[in-house]
């Protein structure tokens, strides 16, 4: 179970102590591959790897000064290190430390996302059985269409989650790449062996190709994977909000002991944490267009991706497992009512079996738009007048001539709505590892 968020969690990722570290992961790396290419003696390597650390503090003063984060880092641990510290960097330009780092970033935020949506796929597979055949109407255009069952809809977000999941593996594998080939990706400081070596220790492979700077079409991916999930976040949110008007009241969001709605009307209890997640899962999807216009750099890289992605990506990832923890919550918890998602199939008075009696009138021979005109010109009256439309049916006498009573009967069952159920859930659960 996952319980009420807190930030700690997904926040560290992005903090500048762990975005710190990553870059000294990167160096250390480059430092051990370069010992094995016989470049970095292992006495200096070992010392290196004893020594090596930094102070967050330390860099924002110096950086201050030098207005350049990597010169500040890179003193910070010359600092710790001492004379060894001429190894470290060696060959390198800012980027093959930084977007190497970033990869491994986004990489940790996205296993963290991974995890909990197998959670919530698991509750909602929970969910979509335990309502396989719980009735209730299913709207088209926000107007009652013909009945379906609460497990469903339930089963249609989980496959959608699903796919989530095959997103994120796709994401994972375009952003688990990093590049150190120098300051043009020409490795005209370097062995390009000692990127394939130091990659393999970082759990990276090396781009192929690259410029200064890993091409942010990845990046691109992997924030529009994260706006996709929260784009379904709101989807199932603005679902919970619209089941839970008065007028139809079939689910409600859990409304704790102490709990207030309004601050001038004591009755309500208002879908706040759905409207919440609708109103932020905006964000990624805003943040996703920057991630797009970071696509095109000047030739061969130039700076203007790099202020905004330390804001969209640090906040898409947050946002994103903060909506996952709440909508994984509040399905937790939520307050189904199937005794209303029955009656509300009945408040248009049968008018949602009247597919059932046009088909009925087809096969009697009838050409479709011979029964279309006789089934609409009753379902108007029963419409606009407020009448029963199996009343209507059972009365008009051009379609006593087709059906006889207790075929009439039949067209107005809610058994046949629930025949294919179980083929749907079969379809879905068959295979599955």
């Amino acid at each position: 179970m996952i319980e009420r968020y807190t930030l700690p969690e997904m926040g560290s990722i992005w903090t500048d102590q762990n975005r710190y570290q990553k870059w000294l992961d990167v160096e250390i790396a480059v430092c051990e591959a370069w010992n094995q290419l016989g470049e970095i003696p292992l006495i200096a390597l070992e010392r290196i790897k004893t020594k090596a650390g930094f102070s967050v503090e330390r860099i924002e003063e110096i950086e201050g000064v030098v207005k350049h984060d990597v010169i500040a880092f890179l003193t910070s641990v010359a600092e710790h290190v001492g004379n060894d510290s001429r190894f470290i960097h060696l060959g390198l330009t800012s980027y093959d430390v930084v977007d190497t780092a970033f990869s491994m970033l986004i990489k940790e935020g996205l296993k963290k996302i991974q995890k909990d949506l197998r959670i919530l796929l698991n509750l909602l597979k929970k969910e979509a059985l335990r309502h396989k055949k719980t009735v209730m109407i299913g709207r088209t255009h926000g107007v009652h269409a013909e009945p379906i069952t609460f497990g469903v809809k339930l089963l249609v977000w989980y496959e959608e989650i699903k796919r989530h999941l095959d997103r994120i593996d796709r994401a994972l594998e375009v952003i688990s790449y990093g590049r150190i080939s120098g300051s043009v990706g020409t490795y005209i400081h370097l062995n390009p062996k000692l990127e394939i070596n130091a990659l393999k220790k970082l759990g990276l492979k090396p781009a192929r190709v690259s410029t200064q700077v890993l091409q942010r079409d990845r990046h691109a991916e992997v924030l529009s994977t994260l706006a996709l999930i929260c784009a379904s976040f709101d989807k199932f949110a603005v679902e919970i909000r619209l089941l839970q008007k008065t007028e139809t009241l079939e689910m409600e969001e859990s409304f704790t002991k102490g709990q207030k709605g309004s601050s001038s009307m004591p009755h309500k209890k208002n879908p706040v944490r759905c409207e919440r997640i609708s109103g932020m899962a905006r964000l990624t999807r805003g943040n996703l267009q920057v991630a797009l216009e970071n696509i095109p750099l000047w030739h061969e890289r130039d700076i203007s991706h790099s202020s905004a992605e330390r804001v969209i990506f640090p906040d898409s990832f947050i946002i994103t497992d903060y909506l996952l923890s709440e909508i994984t919550n509040i399905i937790q918890s939520w307050k189904i009512h199937p005794d209303r998602m029955r009656s509300n199939i009945d408040v248009t008075r049968g008018l949602v079996f009247s597919q059932r009696v046009l088909l009925a009138l087809t096969k009697k021979k009838l050409t479709r738009e011979q029964a279309f005109e006789l089934v609409q010109k009753n379902s108007m009256k029963a419409w606009e007048k407020n009448l029963d439309f199996k009343e209507l049916i059972h009365a008009d006498k051009d379609i006593n001539r087709v059906l006889k009573p207790d075929e009439i009967e039949d067209c107005f069952s809610l058994e046949p709505y629930l025949e294919k159920i179980d083929y749907i859930f079969e379809r879905v659960f068959t295979n599955e590892s």
